[in-house]
């Protein structure tokens, strides 16, 4: 087979309408999704404990190595009882859509104890990047997401590198992959511990620590 029959065109808005169907459909099978974000090529799945074991198993992933939510609608904060305390929702409103990762308390029996951080937090982003947040939109719901990497291996920048390193797992059909073409090279998105009474950068990455205290001016760290 060819690496174009194992991947789905994923780039202009009418391939993203058209990829939509068998996408949605493999994520309510408990499939593992490839697509690209505003950063790096992601994996997830929906939030049921069997297709986030799915995607554990199939990276390896370590306990206390959580994934993080991708939203497509800021309402679905809410929805999980996810904690938005108002600094929180000040860096919300002015960096959502965005390379923001906010990490939330609350979402007992919303979000599987696999998403949760060591300290209990759940880290939470509003892509920005326009297919992806159409397939969110047509989902409903949040997905995980992690990079689409092996361990040790740089993130994906292209679906080639995906089909090269996961080819069992596209043929057995566990991974359905969306090609989204070359993505630029990007800093990771800057990741905010709002857990506690002040935010704090727990990884720098887009957004400075300068940009986000316009906003927040008692931001801790990454000075």
């Amino acid at each position: 087979m060819t690496r174009a029959s194992l991947t789905s065109p994923f780039w202009s808005p009418a391939e993203v309408e058209g990829a939509l169907r068998s996408a949605l459909a493999h994520l309510h099978e408990g499939g593992v999704l490839a697509y690209p974000t505003e950063t790096v090529y992601g994996f997830g799945t929906a939030l049921d404990h069997a297709s986030v074991e799915a995607l554990v198993q199939m990276k390896g992933r370590p306990p206390g190595k959580p994934f993080l939510l991708l939203i497509g609608d800021p309402a679905q904060v809410a929805r999980l009882d996810l904690h938005l305390p108002p600094y929180a929702a000040h860096l919300a409103a002015r960096f959502w859509p965005g390379p923001l990762t906010l990490v939330l308390r609350g979402g007992e029996g919303r979000v599987p104890p696999r998403l949760r951080g060591p300290e209990g937090g759940v880290a939470v982003r509003l892509t920005p990047q326009p297919g992806l947040q159409r397939l969110l939109r047509a989902y409903g719901e949040p997905i995980t997401s992690t990079s689409a990497n092996r361990p040790g291996v740089p993130p994906a920048m292209t679906v080639a590198e995906i089909v090269d390193q996961w080819p069992d797992e596209i043929h057995r059909g566990l991974l359905h992959v969306l090609d989204g073409g070359r993505l630029a090279p990007s800093p990771p998105s800057t990741v905010v511990d709002c857990t506690g009474r002040r935010p704090r950068v727990i990884r720098p990455g887009v957004l400075s620590a300068a940009t986000l205290r316009e906003v927040v001016p008692d931001l801790v760290g990454d000075t």
